[in-house]
Formats: C-alpha cells, structure tokens, sequence
C-alpha cells in the first residue's frame, strides 16, 4: 500500500511563482514514481485565499493540465492559517506538508522532511532556516526576538521552532484543523494533539522580501499572531502570577510575625507608631488579592481551552513509519544522484 504524501499551499499574491512551483513539486513527484518509491504524492491543493493578482486564473489553467493539482477558491480573504486548515481539511494523505507560494521553501527538501519523521517517529516537522532569511537584519532579529517572547509568555516550547514550511502526520494535521477556531492559532493547536516534534536545518531565503520589499506580514498581522497564540494557550504568566501573590504573601506574614516579636521584647525599635502594620496590612490583601486574580484567570484559561476545542485525548498510528523509512531510500539514492 502505497504511502500517500499531500501538498497544501495558500495563495494569496502568487501570480509570478505559481507555475514554478508547480513544477518543483511535479518533478518530486516523478522523482517517487520512476524510482519505484512506495511513497506517492497524492495530490497538490491550492488554496486561493481571496488572491489579490491574476492567481485564480493561473491555479485553474495548472489543475486543468494536471489531474493532481486541485485549486479551492475561498469566497474572500481568510487569512494564511485560515487557508491552510481549508486545504489540510480537503486532503486525504498520510502525511501533509504546508509551504508558502513565493519559492522561498523548496520542495525538494520535503524528502529529508520525511526522512527525519521517519527516523525519529515524529509527527510534526518543521523547516529550521540555517541563515538569514529576509537579509535583513531588522527583520530577522525581530522575528526571533517576537518568537522567543512569544514563547515566554505562552510556555510553549514549540514556537521558536514554527514555520509555515511543515511536515504533519496526516490524522494530527487534520483533526488539529478540525478543532481550529477563528482565534484559534494552528501551531499551538498541534501541540495540543502531539509533543513529538523535531526540525530539519535547510537554508531558506524568502526572495520576494529580498527583491521588492514586500512581504506578506505587515505590523497588524504579526499583532494578530500573536494575540491568537495568547488566546489559544495556557499562560506561563498567569502561573507566575499565583506564584507571585502567594510569595507576597508569606513575606508579608513573616514580617508580621517579625513586627508582633520587635513589639513585645524591643519596643524601642519602632520609631513611629503605626507605618509598619499599615503596611503589611496592605501588602498581605494585595498578595491575597493577586494570589485569587491568578487563580481566576488560570480557571478562565482552562475554559478557554475546553471551549476552543482542545482535545482530552487523541490516538495515533505511527505503525506505517518503517515503510516510509524502506520508501526513501530509492529517492534519496536518484536524488543524490541528481545533485
């Protein structure tokens, strides 16, 4: 039984690449054929996300060539993950892999993609760029510093690791995007059905940023990543939040206790009357008070993630990954050959 490999990617402002890219994919495509691979790409979805250029048209004339190729046309623009989940729902591989539209994630690269899930019995693998993506060093510090921030706030070891260039299995790829909601954020959601994630380094270089100028990620869609991340996690800050009011607490108790000793055996100490227990008077309500705001919001938190959909439990079939293992090893030997 054939291995059956699905290629989702989102278009939005592709025109100038498309047919490229379909290239690429169809010579991975043979390369598994005439290799005698048992790993087949099944199929190539396009997802026109309200594209603003002449992409429609360019996807309909690729899927009227190509029986493989199908092109979804939503009714206006989503967004990337929104068009992403739509193609993740409309595939039936085995395993799925997400790119971008403008070349900057090779498709050739999908076999040591799938040769790491293979070896290490993954479910999620991401592209790890080995340089700087945008050339800009503006722009690829502040895309690492606002993951790693990210990252802090939420306690979600996974998203300095998130790339759109991702290889899913394909039951987690899809019932993540089942359960995905309009807030919902796609990355964090599969690490709700999964903790076996690894990356695979590849150098990566996003051309249509490097030649115009221009990239698809403006102030306002970095804002709204990241408020859909804090919305679909539970956050670390909220933990340290408890943390702090019942430290506050104690410190405050413990100098009561100091205060009532020092009142009783060396009165003269005190030199005003009076500050001291108004003091921690106030310091031991506002760290009850933060210690009861912390454990609300984690309550909250906790029903957030009941009402997004986050699952209780989700089993998996990772019985199919030795013959992925026997499947790449023809590719890899025709495409070292290539190379």
């Amino acid at each position: 039984m054939m291995i059956a490999i699905s290629v989702i990617v989102p278009v939005y402002a592709g025109e100038a690449y498309l047919e490229r890219l379909a290239a690429d994919i169809d010579v991975l495509r043979n390369l598994f054929k005439t290799t005698g691979s048992d790993i087949s790409l099944h199929e190539l979805i396009f997802v026109d996300d309200g594209a603003r250029d002449k992409s429609p048209g360019i996807l309909d004339k690729i899927a009227a060539a190509k029986s493989w190729v199908t092109v979804l046309h939503l009714s206006r623009n989503f967004g990337q993950h929104a068009a992403t989940i739509a193609g993740i729902l409309h595939s039936s591989g085995d395993w799925i892999v997400t790119l971008d539209e403008d070349l900057q994630h090779p498709p050739a690269r999908i076999i040591d993609m799938l040769r790491k899930a293979a070896e290490t019995n993954s479910d999620v693998i991401y592209a790890k760029p080995t340089g700087a993506v945008h050339q800009t060093l503006a722009r690829d510090l502040s895309s690492r510093a606002y993951k790693r921030m990210m990252e802090w706030i939420t306690g979600n070891p996974n998203l300095r690791r998130v790339n759109s260039f991702r290889l899913l299995r394909g039951s987690i790829g899809r019932g993540a995007a089942k359960v995905c909601q309009h807030d919902t954020y796609f990355d964090v959601t599969l690490s709700w059905f999964t903790d076996r994630v690894e990356t695979v380094l590849m150098p990566l270089k996003d051309e249509r940023y490097i030649s115009t100028g221009q990239s698809g990620y403006r102030l306002r869609s970095l804002l709204s990543h990241g408020r859909r991340m804090i919305a679909s996690s539970q956050l670390k800050i909220l933990r340290l939040g408890v943390l702090f009011g019942l430290i506050v607490l104690g410190v405050s108790a413990a100098s009561s206790v100091a205060l009532v000793l020092i009142r009783l055996l060396m009165p003269e100490l005190i030199a005003i009357q009076g500050w001291a227990s108004q003091i921690l008077v106030t310091t031991f309500f506002g760290g009850f008070c933060i210690l009861l705001l912390g454990i609300l919001l984690e309550y909250m938190s906790i029903v957030v993630m009941r009402s997004n959909g986050r699952p209780l439990f989700f089993s998996v079939d990772r019985s199919s990954d030795e013959r992925l293992r026997a499947g790449l090893r023809p590719s890899q030997a025709a495409a070292q050959q290539e190379t």
